[in-house]
Parts: structure tokens; sequence; C-alpha cells
């Protein structure tokens, strides 16, 4: 196994051959030395190799342009030049797989958009390859979090007959020939011949069958993808994008928003610690100040208020707003980086929502107008958290889905819960991708995610 660049850039010169390998971004020339910067995609900078044209003769060297892997072996020794500390003395060079001049990376700056076209190269770029190892800490970071707090991981599944927010926009899941679809007597599709003997649908949330675990395992997580088939072509929403939610029994909404606050700055100061490099390329090339808003949301204590509280504070700003705000409407973003960056200056946790805006399963309070949710707000994002104490008494959840709309009889088992030995329980849900722009500040949504699906594109 052969050392990572990043290692090598980190070696002290030595008389040790050490061996690289990688993708050429750059190749410069001059009479009797060749000069390659050689990224394997362990960190931003690239190994310069030094090639003594007297060393490796111009039958390799001809062949090499940006864009071919290579495998270099040399020393390190310390650089001529000012950009690098080292360099590679390279003395032997291996082809491995050229590239031709049609390569579409070549040395200057390409718009996102372009580089959106070109998905399966666009990791070898800075942008995309700082953003890759950003998203790989993160995700290390969440089950190293609920790791060491005690938390069982629970895969939930990705097929699912219930829908859990119940908007109903679920992609279906079928085998059915669509071009002879089978029909019931009074003309509907007949899903006892499908698959499943019934509909089906990809997930848009494990949240519901999290609960089943969290009720004898007491806090789990959950940490996978999940589907919308929203019809938003946005900068902040996809179709596929991966979900993290955590469920704690034998917690009330104040456990559920005091996890939610650890959790987040657990997870923004792993970047900050294991990521510098990549932070600093954010935040001088995308989003400037990035790093400093993360290190405010990590040190500052989160505000609290209720969404009534929320109101009273909003309502007379109205003139400010492209959506004025009343009781009893949504709280947009621009409200939300309104309380988090002109109120509080911190981040702030909204609650206590009026309930014919939050979904079924969120505990009723006394009032009869309000449900045990919590949002998080963030500064310069608004929303990165939604959670809520789930609603336990079973005659208070049948009533709230026969108020919505929903039939009880399709969530039977889901009920059941709240007739064996049921619990207060709660628990949130992150959108990793909204986490990962919030970190990095990029500004859409489909250059953190390796392969982006969203309305009328599903490429590669």
């Amino acid at each position: 196994m052969q050392d990572r660049i990043k290692s090598i850039l980190q070696m002290e010169p030595s008389e040790k051959t050490v061996k690289a390998e990688g993708w050429v971004r750059t190749k410069r020339d001059s009479k009797n030395v060749c000069f390659l910067e050689l990224n394997d995609g362990s960190c931003l900078k690239g190994l310069q190799c030094v090639i003594d044209k007297n060393v490796i003769g111009s039958e390799i060297l001809d062949k090499i342009s940006t864009g071919a892997s290579v495998i270099a072996e040399g020393k390190i020794v310390p650089s001529q030049g000012g950009n690098q500390k080292t360099e590679m003395a390279t003395e032997k060079l291996q082809i491995v797989g050229e590239c031709p001049a049609d390569y579409p990376l070549q040395k200057k700056r390409h718009t996102v958009e372009f580089l959106r076209e070109k998905a399966y190269l666009r990791p070898r770029t800075n942008l995309f390859g700082a953003v890759t190892r950003v998203r790989n800490t993160m995700a290390y970071a969440v089950h190293s979090f609920f790791q060491e707090n005690g938390f069982i991981y629970v895969n939930t599944p990705l097929i699912s007959a219930s829908d859990c927010e119940g908007a109903g926009a679920q992609f279906q899941v079928t085998t059915l020939d669509l071009e002879n679809v089978p029909k019931t007597e009074d003309g509907k599709v007949d899903y006892s011949k499908d698959f499943f003997g019934r509909m089906a649908n990809l997930t848009v949330s494990g949240q519901l069958e999290g609960e089943t675990y969290a009720t004898a395992m007491k806090n789990i997580y959950t940490f996978g993808p999940t589907f919308r088939a929203e019809n938003s072509n946005t900068a902040r929403h996809l179709a596929e994008f991966w979900m993290i939610e955590p469920e704690m029994a034998f917690c009330t909404l104040e456990g559920d928003m005091e996890w939610a606050e650890k959790f987040l700055k657990y997870v923004f100061s792993a970047v900050l610690e294991k990521n510098p490099e990549d932070m600093e390329f954010f935040s001088s090339f995308v989003l400037n100040g990035v790093v400093d808003t993360l290190r405010h949301v990590i040190e500052s204590p989160f505000a609290h208020m209720t969404y009534t509280e929320a109101i009273k504070v909003l309502e007379p700003e109205n003139d400010r707003f492209e959506f004025p705000v009343k009781w009893g409407v949504e709280i947009q973003s621009e409200h939300e980086r309104f309380l988090t960056e002109q109120v509080a200056k911190c981040p702030v946790i909204v609650t206590d929502y009026p309930k014919d805006i939050k979904a079924f399963y969120m505990k009723m309070n006394d009032d009869g107008k309000t449900v045990r949710a919590m949002d998080v707000l963030a500064p310069r994002l608004g929303e990165i958290i939604g959670g809520s104490e789930r609603e336990y008494r079973y005659d208070v959840l049948v009533s709230r889905m026969t108020e919505l709309g929903l039939k009880p009889e399709d969530y039977w088992w889901y009920l059941d819960l709240r007739k064996y030995g049921t619990v207060p329980h709660a628990g949130f849900g992150l959108g990793f991708e909204r986490a990962v722009q919030y970190v990095t500040g990029v500004a859409n949504i489909r250059d953190v995610i390796p392969y982006p699906r969203y309305v009328k594109s599903c490429e590669y």
C-alpha cells in the first residue's frame, strides 16, 4: 500500500525512495526539466514532481498530459520554488493511463454548471475534491457522535408502504407492465398483481420505522437515502438525498433540543479540526466568512423561542419581508434568517408550531392548537434541523390521523406502539446535503452530492 499524497507532502526530505500514484493536474516544461503536479484526492494541494529530462526521456514525457494517471518514484527534497515546502526528485515515472487533448478539465476555472454536466470527472477539481473530503468527514462524525453516545445504528427500509409525511410526494415502485396495467372490476389499478401485492413507494423518511426500534433499543439513529417526488427545481431541493434521523425513547422535546444542539456542534467541530485546508479554500474562494460562521455556531448557546413569540417579533417587520407573516402561516427562510442574524445573533430553536402546518405524528399541546415541534435555525441558512416530541397517546394519534384524512388502518403497526408499552419519545431529522451546503458555503445543493437527482435530471 502506497502513501497518499497528503502524507507525502508532510514528509521531511530524506534519502528514502517514495512512490506516489495519482492524476496529473498540470504539466510545465523547460529545456532540461519537466514539472508535473500530481494529485490523488487526499488533499487540496498536489505533489510537485521534478523530472530531469536526462533521467526520464521524451518517449515517456511526451505522452503525459493533464488528466493522465501516473506512478512517480523518487526522493523528497527541499523545493527550489516558493509554492511548496518540498517536492519529489523523480527517478522513475510510469504512465498508467494516457489522456487525450479533449480532456474536459484543462487548466482554467470552470463554472459549476459546466462541471455538473461532467459529474463523473468533477471530483478531480479543487472545489469538488474539497466538498467530497468535507462530506466524508461529516459522515464519519455523524456515526462517531451517535456511537460515542450509546445510540444504535438502524437500517430502515428504502421501499415502504407508508407515507411518513402524509404529503404524497413519493416515487412509486412497481413491476407492473405499464403498457398493460391490470385493472380491478371498478377500473382501478390491481395492485394485488404487483410484486408486493400492494402499492409501494420509495421512502420519504425512516422515522416511523426508526420509532419502532427506539421503543425497543431506547436510542437509535438512521443515516441513509430518502426520496421526494417534489416538483421543486431550486438550489435547495433534490429528489434523492441523505437523511440523519435519531429517535430517543423516554425523551421529551427538551431532550430532543439538547441532542440536536450537541450533534450540530460536534459535526461542525470535526470539520474545522480535520479539514482546515479545505475550509480555508471555501472561505477564500466560495463564501467569505464561512469558517467564522461555523465557529460562531459552535461557541454560541442556542437561543429558544416559541413560534408564537417568533411571530410577535416578526410581524412588526413585515414591510421588509417578501412574505408577510401572521400566526398560523409557515415561517419562510427570510424570517428564519432575520431571527438568527438580526434578533438573536446566534442559532435559534423555535418550538410549539401550529398543528395545522405540522405532521400528524407530532405531540399535541394542551392548548389544542400547537404541537411539540422544534426547528433549529442557523444563521445564513435558516432551518437546518426539524424535529418533535412524538404523539405517544393512542387516542390522540388516531384522532389526529383522521383529522388529516389519513387512514389509521394503514398505520396499524405504528399505532400498536402506542398500545404496547408506550413511552414519551422524540427525534429529529437533518438533511445531510443541506448540512454540507452550510459547512462549505456551496450555493447549490446539486454540487454537494456526487450525482444529483432532480426534476428532469437523472444522468449517469
